[in-house]
């Protein structure tokens, strides 16, 4: 797809809405980041627990219960600011393709488009016919784990120069077990017709490994292009971030994306490089011929709208009513909540039972927000009466 006279930039906003396939895990769990995204600003605040005050990462709900993933509620107390704007988008791309998640969910989406619209307050739901299920939190408290994840952009060029020098490579046939990243960096992939471009950010290329797929700018004809996840090489998966704390390199509450950008800006390449090669776990990439690319439940995903979750508890397209925990820049809590209603429509590796990844969209500030994104809020499952108690509601944490 050309881009022809749009800058960079006004490129990214206008593909802001596009999605990856989170195929490995969360940004926030892969460097151990503590901190957050920027959000529409709540007009609730709340005051931050003796346990909070300390510690960024402590749960926000204290004292009440539960015994399961799920959790059958009569009616859902919540006084947050609401924002339900990215629902009505989200659930027509669902329903619009896909005709079995339609006849499944078609009627919750119009239920709870029309309580958005007439109502929008959580103790009104029963009303409009709509039942919920609290997810108890991973301390059985309510607490629910939010991180975050993005589709990243990186530059590229077809050929290499002195500058763009970092191969990104297609899938290998390998006889046997698949060269491990020191092996590929020292050319066993080199000659063998398997380079898709050449990146001049040796990190810019692991970072997209982390996400799975992402999408590349070729500067030399301004084309984008999708690179979607192809398989890897089969090695376990080491973080760096973790490398960098046991190290004593960074602290474990300064751990971000960012810690880590900073650190590689003030090192050599070769102890780049180094760092890199403690993960010995590779992904690879295939180019797809459109830009329509989707998450796990096969739909196109939308920031700040859809979730990846545990399809063992949250099957796709589960309506989700969530606290949307919000922090500042630094990613410390503000004390606040926003209202929304998402739409579980991926999966993770590293996302299990009662654990959210929230897409955040395309490029840096996307990123940024994913990387810093580690904190918690209360979800509620939503059902229509008569139907949602079908599905497994209790089941153990």
């Amino acid at each position: 797809m050309k881009v022809s006279e749009l800058s960079l930039l006004h490129f990214y906003k206008t593909f802001i809405g596009l999605s990856i396939v989170l195929r490995k895990a969360t940004v926030a769990m892969i460097l151990f980041s503590l901190v957050g995204c920027s959000s529409p600003e709540s007009t609730t605040t709340e005051k931050p627990s003796l346990a909070t005050a300390g510690n960024p990462l402590a749960h926000q709900y204290l004292g009440q219960h539960f015994d399961h993933v799920l959790n059958k509620v009569s009616q859902v107390e919540s006084t947050k600011a609401h924002d339900y704007s990215t629902f009505a988008p989200q659930a027509k791309m669902v329903t619009s393709r896909s005709s079995s998640m339609a006849r499944k969910f078609e009627p919750l989406y119009n239920q709870v488009e029309n309580w958005a619209k007439h109502s929008g307050n959580p103790s009104t739901l029963a009303k409009y016919g709509i039942q919920a299920a609290q997810m108890g939190g991973a301390n059985g408290e309510g607490n629910v784990m939010f991180t975050g994840y993005y589709s990243p952009v990186i530059e590229l060029r077809h050929k290499p120069t002195s500058v763009f020098r970092y191969p990104i490579y297609a899938m290998p046939t390998c006889k046997g077990r698949c060269p491990s990243r020191e092996q590929i960096y020292d050319g066993a992939l080199a000659g063998k017709g398997l380079v898709l471009g050449y990146s001049k950010s040796m990190l810019d290329v692991f970072m997209m490994e982390v996400q799975g797929s992402g999408f590349v700018h070729f500067e030399d004809n301004n084309q984008l292009q999708y690179f979607g996840y192809a398989g890897k090489n089969g090695h376990r998966y080491v973080s760096i971030g973790r490398v960098l704390i046991d190290r004593g390199e960074v602290p474990k509450s300064k751990m971000s994306l960012q810690a880590i950008q900073n650190w590689v800006a003030n090192h050599s390449e070769s102890e780049v490089r180094e760092l890199l090669e403690q993960n010995p776990s590779y992904v690879f990439f295939s180019p797809r011929k459109t830009l329509d690319v989707k998450g796990s439940a096969g739909i196109p995903l939308l920031a700040n709208a859809a979730v990846a979750a545990d399809r063992k508890y949250i099957p796709m397209g589960s309506v989700l009513l969530a606290e949307v925990p919000q922090l500042d820049a630094k990613g410390n809590w503000t004390g606040k909540h926003v209202l929304r209603l998402l739409l579980a429509l991926d999966t993770g590796g590293a996302v299990k039972k009662n654990h959210l990844d929230l897409y955040h969209g395309m490029g840096a500030k996307a990123g940024t927000d994913a990387g810093h994104y580690k904190h918690f809020g209360r979800v509620w499952r939503l059902g229509l009466k008569g139907t949602a108690t079908q599905d497994p509601w209790l089941m153990p944490r």
